[in-house]
């Protein structure tokens, strides 16, 4: 059997706010609208329960230092910067941070955020992943973004003066109405923007949303599928790569740590309401799962306990039989694979007693001695590879 391994560690903070729910989304995120009728976002109360729990989450490090933060949501930046840098310095101090950390923090182009770019960057925030979605006023109307066209522009342009030189943009295609003219004019807009990465995937329609209760008109599969291909080679010529499903970097470096850390099997340690978390740990042979307390009224009212993490609501081990889904659900996303040695190190199972042939006879999958990867038929069906390592 192979050794399992200690993979690297990151490190996810959930700010649960954002300005209006939108239609599409499924986040555990909650109005400022109803925030303002108890007194406003308790951004102090809050971040002191944060701080609770990154304490508590230490030696689940196992001495590891972090890769990578994300400050995700919500909108992240509707806290001050004040707040995001005393996170961050806290999170050094429990941690210890890796040479090259990647930190991340989510914002909404609107002008409220635009004004705290640089305090986001002085506090230690090297990389902004901007939601913009769309820059069609239809689109970002029907979206219920509370942004416009011009203001998503202008976030670029103040991040990149902020010092910023890290900026992902978050597009949407598959909009209700959209047509093939409409997504490219997205991904075109957004690249003459200048950012080092795109993130760039489909509207799904999820449960618990407002589309699904009423859902929009969408393209047709054939109208989707034309979309698919032609922005994928639209934002290939535009001199981005694809290294995953729906994410395209300008180089090699511009790639989202954090994100190829959860691809790729990495451990990371989620604090704040409703976060996850996925650790290895050495002691037991284990691989578990946790989550913290969904509500933020209840998140915050967990009273600290000697003994475990008071804001942990739930957890499980990952069975044996189910690591080898749980790896390839995010490792096949990578359009160039992930090593034989990655999934041993990073599972304890040897890969030998995997049977892939029916998946590389059909060309879905490409092994060789070092490499497994999906074929680019095997990434448009990803979900009928996955299956093939579902335990029934």
């Amino acid at each position: 059997m192979p050794t399992l391994k200690l993979p690297p560690l990151s490190l996810y903070v959930h700010i649960p706010w954002c300005v209006r729910k939108c239609p599409y989304c499924d986040f555990n995120s909650h109005s400022t609208q109803s925030s303002a009728q108890n007194g406003g976002i308790p951004e102090q109360e809050y971040l002191k329960q944060l701080l609770l729990d990154m304490n508590f989450e230490q030696g689940n490090a196992q001495n590891r230092k972090l890769t990578s933060i994300f400050f995700g949501g919500g909108t992240p930046s509707l806290f001050s910067d004040g707040t995001i840098a005393t996170i961050i310095e806290a999170a050094e101090k429990t941690f210890g941070f890796e040479d090259d950390i990647e930190i991340t923090l989510e914002a909404n182009p609107g002008t409220a955020e635009q004004s705290k770019f640089s305090g986001f960057f002085n506090g230690g925030v090297n990389r902004l992943s901007l939601g913009v979605q769309s820059f069609n006023p239809k689109h970002l109307n029907v979206l219920g973004r509370i942004h416009s066209s011009d203001e998503a522009k202008n976030a670029i342009a103040m991040a990149k003066s902020a010092g910023f030189r890290r900026i992902n943009i978050d597009l949407m295609h598959g909009l209700p109405e959209q047509t093939l003219e409409d997504a490219l004019f997205d991904i075109e807009t957004a690249v003459s923007l200048g950012p080092d990465h795109l993130s760039w995937y489909q509207l799904t329609i999820e449960p618990n949303t407002e589309f699904f209760s009423a859902p929009p008109r969408l393209p047709e599969d054939d109208n989707l599928a034309d979309i698919q291909e032609a922005g994928y080679e639209r934002i290939n010529q535009l001199g981005f790569h694809q290294y995953e499903v729906s994410a395209y970097a300008k180089s090699t470096s511009a790639r989202a740590k954090h994100n190829l850390n959860y691809w790729q099997f990495g451990d990371y340690i989620g604090v704040g309401a409703g976060s996850h978390s996925k650790i290895t740990d050495l002691n037991t042979g284990h691989i578990r799962r946790y989550w913290k307390t969904r509500l933020p009224t209840d998140y915050m009212k967990r009273v600290a306990s000697q003994y475990r993490n008071p804001c942990t609501a739930g957890e499980k081990v990952i069975a044996s039989s189910e690591l080898s889904l749980e790896f390839f659900m995010n490792a096949l996303r990578l359009t160039q694979g992930v090593t034989i040695q990655t999934y041993e190190s990073f599972t304890g199972l040897p890969f030998s007693n995997l049977d892939l042939s029916e998946l590389i006879q059909k060309e879905l999958l490409e092994v060789n001695n070092t490499i497994v990867r999906p074929t680019h038929l095997g990434t448009r069906y990803l979900n009928n590879v996955l299956d093939h390592f579902l335990v029934t």
